[in-house]
Order: C-alpha cells, then structure tokens, then sequence
C-alpha cells in the first residue's frame, strides 16, 4: 500500500482553534465595554465643555448676560448668521451622543435678564441668570458608567451612580479631575 498524502485540517484542529478563539474573545469583550463606556464619557465632558463655551457666548454677545435654558436656544442661528452658539449634534435638549443624554436647564434661583424677543437669536425663553447642563447615560454600565453636570461656573461634577443631575447637585457629586 502507498500512504496517501492528503491536505486540510482535521476536525479535532478546527474544534482547538475555535476553542482558543471562544477563550480570546471571552477575555477581550469586558476590555472592549469599559473601553467603549470610557470613550463616551469623554466625549460627554467634551460636550459639557461645548456647552459653557456656547452659554458663554450666547451670554456675552446675544443675551446682554444671561443664559439659554435650553439647548434648543442655544442651537437657533442669531439674525444674519448660519450656526447656532453649540454645533448642532447637540442642539436640542434630550438629544443622545455617543451614548449620552444632554439636557440644558434653568440653574437654582435663576431669574430672567431680558425679554426673550430681544434676544439676537429670538430664543424662545427668556435668558436667565444661572443654568445647568447634564449628561447621563442611556445605558447605566453599557454605554457609560458616570452621569456628569456643570453649572454657570464652568467646573464639572460627576456622579457615580451615574443617576440623573438636577439643577441642584448632590452631596455624593465630586468635581472631576481633569486629566493633564
């Protein structure tokens, strides 16, 4: 008899691959999640950050210095332009990027400036004294794992229980350390 020398794998090697493949991607998906929920927390605080720029703005050259209440002012075009104080992937309230919900609201005690018809953009509500800005997590643990809000002074809070802020932060919010 001649032995036959035939090619391709045997069933007992494809079943070894598949194994070690099985093994590599049980250990790289939790990686792949916390990679992906951290990826989306720094976009919010990006975002956060292009918000008081925008409320900045909106304040110094549109308001006579106050504050939108809401992002869907801070996204209308002022008279004679074509972009609004914030871009407009985050022009509305209740908007969701990179797995974050973003909300613009009234801030404690805030009292109304001026009329919101003199107002360069015709906001629809009045522009107040102080805001807040929030971002949360669509999924709590998918997509993110912090919930973050800012108010008129710029600084950044987080949360980690990732719940909801309102206008008033609470006790268990720390400010977030920038990364330099």
């Amino acid at each position: 008899m001649t032995p036959r020398h035939e090619r391709g794998f045997t069933l007992v090697e494809l079943l070894v691959v598949v194994a070690i493949v099985g093994i590599v991607t049980a250990i790289a998906a939790p990686q792949l999640v916390r990679a992906r929920a951290a990826g989306n927390e720094a976009s919010a605080i990006a975002s956060l950050r292009a918000i008081h720029s925008g409320q900045a703005t909106y304040a110094s050259s549109c308001a006579r210095g106050g504050y939108a209440q809401s992002l869907d002012d801070l996204g209308r075009f002022p008279s004679g332009g074509n972009i609004g104080f914030v871009s407009p992937d985050i022009a509305a309230n209740g908007v969701i990027k990179s797995g974050f919900i973003l909300n613009v609201g009234p801030g404690l005690a805030a009292a109304s400036v001026i009329s919101s018809s003199n107002t360069c953009n015709g906001a629809v509500d009045d522009p107040i004294t102080t805001y807040f800005a929030e971002a949360h997590p669509q999924t709590i643990g998918s997509t993110g794992n912090r919930s973050f809000g800012m108010d008129q002074r710029g600084g950044i809070f987080q949360d980690t229980t990732a719940t909801t802020f309102t206008n008033a932060f609470p006790a268990s919010a720390t400010a977030v350390t920038p990364v330099q």
